[in-house]
């Protein structure tokens, strides 16, 4: 056996034998990551140490020097920081505008688990964004904002709430379900009560009705939380994947975040 196909199978041992500890699908964070790491054409993989294992991250250096900052990318429900949606153009344009990106994979359920069943996970992504804001850091980046679509909304606007003195300057939440969790504690509106730092909230015309729906009550959580820069926007002919869209979602989402993550 190869010292590489030695070390493949050692690797793959270790991950079949973390589950106990970590609500995520361990083995299937792998299989993204297998998937995601031989193909990419813009960026590199990262692995940041979260706990006794390391989760993929594709780091995206911004195309200007000095960046402006940093962007931490958050996909959605079940899938991976590579995402065709909105992951990938984000993760990709937005350097462009001179932000490196760090996009992260999240934790997941299997293919069969309900929207629910993701509330187990929120406690999983304090470790997973304190290794993003580190790894960011040391490359000197202190400007640091969050843009998350979906789900990741739901988990990025949780962890800011038990987070209020992290180092994120903004969030930019895309699509993000208003009130889909029981377990209200886990829900976006919850999480709004609280957080003080500015929030663009951006979904379409034609997204999802639950993203649709609550939006008003967004507006009116987070004022009622005396938060003077929270924004919506709403993107006529924009889906919850903002096909055909994400140039113009690029485009939005740089022209507000340089507004509070740029040093004067």
């Amino acid at each position: 056996m190869t010292s590489y196909l030695y070390k493949l199978l050692i690797f793959s041992l270790f991950f079949l034998a973390m589950p106990s500890l970590y609500a995520s699908d361990l083995a299937k964070e792998q299989r993204w990551a297998d998937q995601i790491v031989d193909s990419l054409i813009t960026g590199e993989a990262e692995w940041l140490p979260v706990g006794k294992h390391k989760v993929l991250a594709i780091y995206t250096e911004s195309e200007t020097q000095p960046a402006l900052g940093g962007a931490i990318i958050l996909h959605g429900v079940g899938v991976h920081p590579n995402w065709d949606q909105i992951v990938r153009p984000v993760r990709s344009q937005l350097p462009e505008y001179g932000w490196s990106t760090l996009s992260v994979q999240m934790p997941i359920l299997p293919n069969d688990a309900k929207l629910e069943e993701y509330a187990e996970l929120f406690d999983e992504v304090e470790p997973r964004m304190t290794a993003a804001v580190k790894f960011l850091k040391d490359k000197g980046i202190k400007n640091i904002v969050i843009v998350a679509h979906s789900l990741g909304s739901a988990m990025a606007a949780y962890y800011l709430r038990e987070n209020p003195d992290s180092s994120i300057k903004a969030l930019v939440a895309v699509g993000a379900t208003g009130s889909h969790f029981k377990d209200a504690d886990k829900n976006y509106l919850k999480s709004l009560t609280t957080i003080k730092v500015p929030v663009m909230d951006i979904f379409g015309a034609i997204d999802e009705p639950d993203v649709i729906e609550t939006a008003d009550k967004k507006v009116a959580v987070a004022r009622e939380a005396g938060n003077n820069h929270y924004t919506q926007i709403k993107v006529e002919g924009a889906d919850h994947f903002f096909i055909g869209k994400q140039d113009v979602l690029v485009q939005l989402i740089n022209d507000w975040i340089k507004q509070f993550a740029v040093e004067k």
